[in-house]
């Protein structure tokens, strides 16, 4: 027992560990490949919960991809699970930063550095429109999700209003249209139909 434990905990450790130093832009850029790693390949969580990931990671303080690693590491394993999802996500990386900002000053002024850097930024683009893809296939999935989407990036977009303001209210309008529902009668879904969704789109690989 003692022994499955562990090798569940040294396998969260490994999954996080070759994901932190696999991708670059952090945050929402890591979505993809973790989803591919911990539900594609892994069968730890269902594709629906993935939804639930980005929106418990994006809402905690701290940063999107360590919250997400804690929150799958305590799912698969509980608190021990999540220590090992957030010392495998943060150990290369922080060693691979050290390294490079040792380097950096002497090779920031060479031509192709720089134009390898412009090629990365374009590639984490390209990763956080993915995950923002595939968590609207999984949160939109009726005309009130939509609508309040709709208004919440339309206020970010063109007001100053500030974020938390934002999520904030659209919990408020949630709570309220699902308790209105069932008080007129109405079916309330607070999730899409899984019976109803399609597999998920087919990843390239990441790895660099």
């Amino acid at each position: 027992m003692i022994k499955d434990k562990l090798l569940l905990l040294f396998r969260v450790f490994g999954v996080f560990f070759q994901i932190g130093p696999s991708t670059f832009g952090g945050g929402y850029a890591m979505i993809p490949v973790i989803e591919k790693e911990v539900i594609t390949k892994r069968g730890w969580l269902a594709q629906s919960e993935m939804g639930h990931v980005i929106t418990i990671a994006g809402s905690a303080p701290g940063g999107v991809g360590i919250n997400a690693a804690a929150y799958i590491g305590y799912r698969v394993g509980g608190i021990p699970g999540a220590v090992a999802a957030v010392a495998g996500i943060t150990m290369p990386t922080f060693v691979i930063v050290c390294v490079l900002s040792m380097c950096y000053s002497l090779f920031e002024h060479q031509v192709k550095v720089a134009a390898a850097l412009k090629g990365i930024h374009g590639a984490v683009i390209a990763l956080i429109m993915l995950a923002a893809y595939k968590m609207a296939k999984t949160a939109l999935f009726d005309r009130t999700t939509k609508l309040v989407s709709a208004a919440a990036l339309l206020l970010l977009l063109f007001t100053s209003i500030n974020q938390i303001v934002v999520m904030l209210g659209g919990i408020v309008v949630g709570i309220v249209v699902v308790m209105t529902k069932k008080k007129l009668g109405f079916q309330a879904n607070t999730k899409k139909d899984e019976a109803k969704t399609t597999q998920g789109l087919a990843y390239p690989e990441y790895y660099i």
